[in-house]
């Protein structure tokens, strides 16, 4: 088990201002009170149009350890992802979603969870004990109405979110995964672990189904932590509300998981 642990916090962003302002004073205050963690934040901020780059500047003056990379590429979020983490000085790197809908007391548990694993990847997972998916609340009975109540009230889409999940459930089966949730993106380990071939084949959060495949392929040990994940506050989900454009971006996804099968 390790007593300290230095980590580059990886946020891929856009138009996540308001959010942002929330998630980011909370991050630093978790770290602040944890003595065993030296700490970075690094956003990636792909193509905002709203005042998330000013935010972040006024941010950095505050606090140097909040740092921004500007991309002028076209959009993409593996390509954000893997930009954190090839300019992260840090010998780990953990990212996750900037909406808020990963929470910063499960970001503890992961950290805490390396410390006491140093050379496992720890995944934030959905669909493991403790997990739940959006619109599930660990206070409430997790009937299918109230579910559908909190999505709805929220700034997600019912649809995108019951897809997801049947989804999800699709590619553990194609892939025949260890791993539950193979569309998670939320994560830590070691930076070396995580090559660039990961994510430059990808187009969304295809990347995780080449990260697991890779984590497999090579042995690596991984646990799976649960968390509840959190329906949106502000800000509009970048996942699509049509059937025809989830089965789209999904094809991807399927194409790797039945490619996977005949190697």
């Amino acid at each position: 088990m390790m007593k300290k642990i230095q980590l580059s916090l990886i946020l891929p962003t856009i138009n996540e201002e308001e959010n942002l302002k929330i998630l980011i004073p909370d991050l630093i205050n978790l770290f602040s009170s944890k003595n065993e963690v030296e700490y970075e934040i690094i956003v990636v901020d792909d193509g905002s149009t709203d005042n998330t780059v000013e935010l972040l500047s006024k941010m950095n003056t505050k606090n140097n350890k909040v740092k921004i990379i500007s991309r002028t590429d076209i959009p993409s979020l593996p390509d954000s992802i893997y930009e954190g983490i090839a300019s992260a000085k840090y010998d780990y790197v953990l990212w996750m979603d900037a909406d808020g809908s990963m929470p910063v007391y499960d970001v503890k548990r992961l950290v805490d969870e390396q410390l006491k694993n140093p050379d496992s990847v720890v995944i934030g997972s959905r669909f493991v004990e403790g997990g739940g998916y959006k619109g599930t609340n660990k206070d409430i009975n997790k009937s299918l109405f109230k579910i559908i109540r909190n999505i709805y009230q929220s700034e997600d889409s019912v649809l995108a979110v019951f897809l997801s999940r049947i989804f999800n459930t699709f590619l553990v089966y194609l892939l025949k995964s260890e791993v539950k949730d193979v569309t998670s993106g939320f994560v830590i380990g070691r930076k070396e672990y995580f090559k660039k071939d990961i994510f430059e084949n990808a187009n969304y959060g295809d990347y995780f189904i080449f990260l697991v495949l890779s984590l497999m392929r090579r042995n690596i040990e991984f646990k799976e932590i649960g968390y509840i994940c959190l329906t949106r506050v502000a800000g509009y989900s970048k996942t699509s509300n049509s059937i025809l454009d989830l089965f789209k971006k999904g094809l991807p996804y399927i194409k790797i998981a039945i490619m996977s099968r005949k190697k």
